[in-house]
């Protein structure tokens, strides 16, 4: 080697001497620039290129033996970078400049080892926190949801499992959504102001039930799948209840959903019941009030017992249907149930020569009088004939609604004189609706008069028609009815 290749050596050398002299002096270490930043210690410069953190599963990351307050590594399984913080451990840097504190992720039992030591025997969530969950976690307590939200990122992938336990108890409401529930008993929730389900899966496995939700505020059930439950849902006494795409497979045996106590409203819309052999789908045969509407709506009822896709109401319902007046019914396999549909009719057959003789008085014109007979109804839904009055057909719907009213009454009389059929609403002619004939019968014998009725009446609850008669202008004589036939719908 050259003398002077050796110089040229040695002034390099000691000018690295010399630069890193100066920076442990000024304790700064700049990288990629001379000049750091005077608040650095380290100054990283680049316009091509970043800088690598420590990357490592959770694994490796939960193997690390006693963090350092704020160490910093980037995991390769969860995709995002984690710093120790002590007392709460591993956190995730979020990517908001603030980082919400009210979340937990949840792997395993273990990371609610903080409320089940809060909760003694159950583990009690904390209030308006966020838990996800991720994974299959193995319970060893009920949880007491506590007004929290349990979130999973994968309905199939994320489960909460407690065999022979119940999953979610007690008296406070909270939310639940893409999560997978298996365990002995999903719910035994008996209080709080709202809960939600949503997105779930409520598996039995083939010895577990669904479960009771009573004496809620709100309870709304979202896309919620039912496989493999041996007994369904109990609602009790909820104030407002909503439930929309209920999916019950026909995996599932017993009761699918039972509705007892007293609702303020009912909305039970979209779904399917798949009801096999000796299960049933809706029962509502301890007649639950509704303190305002029900709404049961394009649900789907199928299986192969049809006989039990509704246990009915056992007072208040009709012959052939389900449920009572407070319902609004349009679903597959059922028959439809609501006000639109409400329907009555009488009839009086006496025969010609027959039937029984109403009494005019001797005005002229007379009074108007209803008419008498024994009449006898065939089609009754949301009417009645007002504990058997004759003549009479009482509107049981809930909702105000305009029917149309059509038939006809055979008048006989025995003298010559024009005579005036009524309808009557509450008592009250209808002058409006009045319809003429005029009898003429012979010396000694008797004249039958045809007349039309047809209306159209505005009724409400518990509004009732009748049919009446009246002599226009004679003082005598007064009229049998062999028949008349009378539809309300």
């Amino acid at each position: 080697m050259s003398t002077k290749s050796t110089l040229q050596n040695h002034k390099t050398l000691l000018m690295l001497f010399f630069f890193l002299i100066t920076s442990i002096g000024n304790a700064q270490i700049g990288i990629g620039t001379t000049t750091p930043d005077a608040t650095s210690i380290v100054d990283i410069t680049s316009t091509t290129k970043g800088m690598l953190a420590p990357r490592m599963t959770t694994i490796q990351r939960n193997a690390i033996t006693t963090p350092a307050q704020g160490l910093l590594v980037y995991d390769t399984d969860l995709k995002s970078f984690y710093y120790f913080s002590t007392p709460s451990g591993w956190l995730p840097l979020l990517n908001s400049s603030v980082g919400r504190t009210n979340f937990k992720r949840v792997k395993s039992a273990a990371d609610l080892a903080p409320e089940l030591l809060a909760g003694g025997s159950v583990y009690q969530l904390s209030s308006n926190t966020l838990y996800e969950i991720n994974g299959t976690i193995t319970l060893t307590a009920p949880i007491n949801l506590n007004n929290a939200y349990v979130n999973g990122m994968d309905t199939n992938e994320d489960v909460l499992s407690f065999p022979g336990g119940t999953i979610f108890q007690g008296t406070t409401g909270g939310s639940i959504r893409n999560v997978t529930l298996r365990g002995g008993r999903a719910f035994n929730i008996t209080g709080g102001t709202s809960l939600l389900v949503q997105n779930t899966i409520v598996d039995g496995q083939t010895t577990g039930t669904a479960g009771t939700i009573a004496n809620v505020g709100l309870y709304f059930g979202n896309i919620i799948q039912f496989i493999n439950n041996i007994g369904g849902m109990t609602y009790t006494s909820i104030g407002n209840l909503l439930l929309s795409n209920q999916a019950w497979f026909s995996s599932n045996t017993g009761t699918f959903e039972t509705f007892t106590g007293i609702f303020g409203q009912i909305q039970k819309n979209s779904g399917f019941s798949q009801v096999g052999a000796g299960a049933i789908g809706i029962d509502v045969s301890s007649n639950p009030s509704i303190t305002g509407d029900a709404v049961l709506e394009s649900v789907v009822f199928s299986g192969a017992n049809s006989a039990g896709y509704v246990k009915p109401y056992t007072s208040g319902t009709y012959t052939g249907y389900n449920f009572n007046n407070s319902w609004n019914v349009r679903s597959a396999g059922i028959p439809t149930e609501t006000d639109a549909n409400a329907v009555g009719d009488f009839a009086i057959d006496g025969g010609i020569g027959g039937g029984v003789s109403t009494n005019l008085g001797s005005g002229n014109p007379s009074s108007i009088v209803k008419i008498v007979g024994n009449s006898t109804s065939y089609n009754l839904f949301r009417f009645s004939t007002d504990s058997g009055i004759s003549n009479r057909l009482k509107y049981l719907g809930k909702k105000k609604r305009i029917f149309q009213i059509s038939g006809s009454v055979s008048v006989q009389v025995s003298n010559t004189a024009i005579y005036a059929i009524y309808i009557a609403k509450n008592g009250a002619a209808l002058s409006q609706y009045k319809i003429y004939g005029k009898g003429n019968p012979p010396l000694l014998s008797t004249d039958i008069i045809v007349l039309p009725i047809n209306a159209s009446i505005e009724l409400s609850n518990n509004d009732y028609i009748e049919i009446g008669v009246q002599r226009a202008n004679s003082s005598s004589g007064d009229v049998v009815v062999p028949n008349m036939a009378i539809t309300i719908k």
